[in-house]
């Protein structure tokens, strides 16, 4: 989509001016993207050496509250040796700057640009190295002080698929209210609350993820991130990783190299093995939910084309079928 925020030559340049990062050469919008508006800068040092930046502003769906816990994880799993961009901090210190523009006063962060492209059609290998980077990043967040409770969780999709009403649902597709009110039930009432949770990055799709080859160079856009169950988070990548975009087809090497690599540095419990079949409907279901409640609540004219939400209704209609309970595999755990 295009960029929310123009900004002028001369207002960029002010802008990278508070930060120790050289001479402003160039910024590009980026037209990817559909909650804040995003710009590649490049600038020059004294030496004449190039870097590029990620410049993000902060549009609505966005809360300037919450900025330091996203910008403060980035730096601290980039501290871990992970690999996620580091936040440029300004010449006083802080992580995001307030910019007033004819819209209001917005936030802005600038953040490191990390080389690699996004994929569309993942192999098994890449799937594994996915899945490696999501358990090194479970790990290392384990002693990050913060804590961010998951804005769209259980209740949260109860309340979106309220809002969009059963004949809302049904005007996208026919069976989506029956699928939707026999989901949330049976959610509601097996949801697990016991196994082992931490910050998660919680929407962990092919666009999020940089790849070199088969090698994660960068795993970006935490504006999700929360603490949740680790084993949720697996699910979400699973649901976002292992079928084709409709969700028509389930990709099984795909789900067996993600789970693989990430239990090679992350081991399942048990408990969390057997929780995979339940935690993967409520992936289904949560992407369900915001995506119907998008399709019915986007103006006509508005940048951002709605995603289908029965690409996710297929994913969630796959893993509530009792003969596909076992594509987690047979993980050991303790």
């Amino acid at each position: 989509m295009a960029v929310y925020t123009r900004l002028g030559a001369e207002e960029m340049t002010v802008i990278i001016s508070a930060f120790d990062v050289g001479t402003l050469v160039s910024a590009k919008g980026i037209a990817e993207g559909v909650s804040n508006s995003n710009w590649l800068i490049e600038t020059q040092d004294a030496a004449g050496s190039g870097r590029r930046f990620i410049l993000t502003m902060y549009e609505s769906r966005t809360e300037v509250a919450e900025l330091p816990f996203f910008l403060d994880l980035l730096d601290h799993l980039a501290a871990k040796d992970c690999p996620v961009p580091r936040t440029m901090h300004d010449s006083e210190g802080a992580s995001h700057r307030l910019h007033r523009t004819p819209e209001g006063t917005k936030a802005l962060a600038l953040i490191e640009f990390l080389p690699g492209v996004s994929v569309s059609e993942p192999t098994p290998a890449q799937a594994r190295a996915v899945g490696g980077a999501l358990a090194q990043i479970h790990l290392a967040a384990a002693d990050f002080p913060a804590s961010r409770t998951n804005s769209l969780a259980l209740a949260d999709w109860q309340q979106l698929l309220r809002d969009c009403g059963r004949e809302g649902l049904e005007s996208i597709h026919p069976e989506l209210g029956h699928i939707v009110e026999r989901e949330l039930t049976l959610l509601a009432a097996r949801w697990p609350r016991d196994l082992p949770s931490g910050v998660i990055h919680a929407d962990l799709f092919p666009d999020n993820v940089l790849m070199l080859g088969d090698t994660v160079t960068g795993l970006i856009d935490f504006y999700f991130a929360c603490t949740d169950l680790f084993a949720y988070d697996v699910a979400v990548t699973h649901a976002a990783w292992c079928f084709s975009p409709d969700g028509t087809r389930f990709l099984p090497a795909l789900s067996d190299a993600l789970v693989a690599g990430y239990t090679a540095v992350r081991p399942l419990s048990a408990a969390e093995h057997a929780a995979l079949p339940l935690l993967a409907r409520g992936a289904a279901m949560r992407f369900l939910a915001t995506r119907a409640y998008d399709w019915l609540n986007t103006p006509a004219d508005a940048l951002v084309t709605p995603k289908d939400p029965m690409a996710f209704a297929r994913r969630l209609e796959f893993y509530a079928d009792p003969a596909n309970a076992n594509i987690f595999g047979e993980i050991s755990g303790s």
